[in-house]
């Protein structure tokens, strides 16, 4: 049953809910979590789960789920996903502690994209569902936001060490979210009547003493100067040790960081700057962007003007142009699976050349000698091939590899120097990519 790959496809911002609450465990399993699954049919709507993944997938029901958390079960601990098979894309995963562990639940939401929740009833029904479920489990601690700021807040650890975390928990407010649900023991913490005072779109008490808590309508407009205005009153009146100024600055830069920027990349490398900005995390792609933006490959210095070319110093050129062709193949024999247009040697299979060097670091995930011996000779010569195949070019062949040029206009190439310098790094292979080379090669082959 192939489901929607929420992590597969292009990052971008989602609905992130998070829900750790205790129960009482009074009772078979199934009828504690008989009202969490009843609250998600009622009100999840058209992001509901109609997937259910324990050691397999199954079509969604009660049945399907109970079979799931049984087929995962340990001796203290289960768990199962729900996901769906149609957008919005749905990442939901459910884990429950067992006896003689403290019983507890763990919820965690992600719909795809966070723009289907602009409307207004759409969030609406997002918050009953958690009102629903906070007024059944006593909850430690729930939060619902965009995903892309709650990375920008460094959540859950809030700049506490793994261990402080654990230890401490949510024992303070850390941070204000879009939707919030503050437990019994840190409502008394805080001070109820504070709590229960804040300034904010929406605050409820249920009846287990935890207090619901909501700063603006719409979670889709968190980053608009009032949604920000309305949590940084929240949260400072919540943490009146903070200074208003400060808090409100901290999410105002947040917002700017998040906002969208126009790409304005060099016109020669914004095809592989783009595959490379695609495959950013939502919240750092407009930083990315603004930064290549900013961004110009240096000039490529593999080259020398046609009158201070080396002459060849082979006694056999044919047979070393074929070499040259045969180091080529080595690349297609290498790429063709994962860049399928490496066997037609274009301009445009360069920059996915590029691209699948750089998604796979590939001079930091491969052994040095590796590199050396394999991947460097394959790449100058591939870049030699389409020099030769697109622009004209000839090849002076060398003994050594490293001074064989190809000659284009009036200009000679060594591309495989130029493959030693794309190795050096991952940024290298931006800046000394194989596409710059031939944009520019192109550009001074008259």
């Amino acid at each position: 049953m192939k489901v929607l790959e929420f992590h597969g496809v292009k990052p971008e911002d989602s609905l992130d809910l998070t829900f750790e609450a205790a129960f009482a465990r009074q009772t078979e399993l199934q009828r504690e979590l008989r009202p969490f699954l009843q609250t998600l049919e009622e009100y999840a709507g058209e992001w509901m789960p109609d997937v259910v993944n324990g050691k397999r997938r199954r079509k969604y029901t009660t049945a399907a789920v109970w079979k799931a958390l049984e087929e995962r079960g340990y001796e203290r601990y289960t768990f199962c996903g729900f996901y769906r098979t149609k957008w919005p894309a749905l990442d939901m995963f459910l884990g429950i502690n067992l006896p003689p562990l403290p019983p507890m639940l763990d919820i965690m939401v992600s719909v795809k994209p966070l723009s289907f929740f602009s409307e207004v009833e759409r969030c609406h029904q997002f918050v009953e569902m958690v009102r629903a479920w906070a007024s059944h489990y006593v909850v430690t601690h729930a939060a619902a936001h965009s995903s892309d700021d709650k990375e920008l807040t460094a959540a859950p650890n809030f700049g506490r060490d793994d261990e402080t975390r654990r230890r401490d928990g949510f024992d303070k407010i850390y941070e204000v979210f879009w939707l919030n649900v503050f437990g019994p023991k840190l409502v008394e913490t805080v001070g109820r009547e504070r709590v229960l005072s804040t300034p904010a779109h929406r605050v409820e008490e249920l009846p287990n003493g935890s207090i619901l808590l909501v700063t603006w309508p719409t979670v889709t407009d968190f980053a608009s100067p009032e949604a920000r205005l309305a949590q940084a009153r929240a949260h400072v009146h919540l943490r009146p040790d903070l200074d208003f100024d400060t808090v409100l600055r901290t999410l105002q830069e947040r917002s700017a960081m998040l906002a969208p920027v126009e790409p304005r990349f060099d016109p020669d490398m914004a095809p592989l700057l783009s595959l490379v900005v695609d495959r950013a995390a939502s919240h750092e792609r407009q930083r990315r962007i603004a930064e290549f933006n900013a961004w110009r490959p240096p000039e490529p210095e593999e080259w020398r003007p046609v009158d201070s070319a080396l002459p060849s110093d082979v006694e056999d050129p044919e047979a070393a142009r074929e070499h040259y062709d045969t180091l080529a193949e080595h690349l297609v024999a290498l790429l063709h699976t994962e860049v399928p247009s490496v066997f037609k040697e274009t301009p445009e299979s360069l920059t996915e050349v590029d691209f699948y060097f750089w998604r796979e670091e590939f001079p930091k995930s491969r052994l040095p000698e590796a590199i050396e011996q394999y991947a460097i000779p394959a790449i100058g010569a591939y870049l030699g091939q389409v020099l030769v195949r697109h622009l004209g070019g000839r090849w002076i062949p060398r003994e050594k590899l490293e001074e064989a040029q190809v000659l284009v206009g009036n200009r000679v190439w060594f591309p495989f120097v130029r493959a030693r310098h794309y190795m050096g790094s991952r940024q290298a292979l931006l800046d000394y990519s194989l596409t710059w080379l031939y944009r520019v090669a192109e550009r001074h082959r008259s």
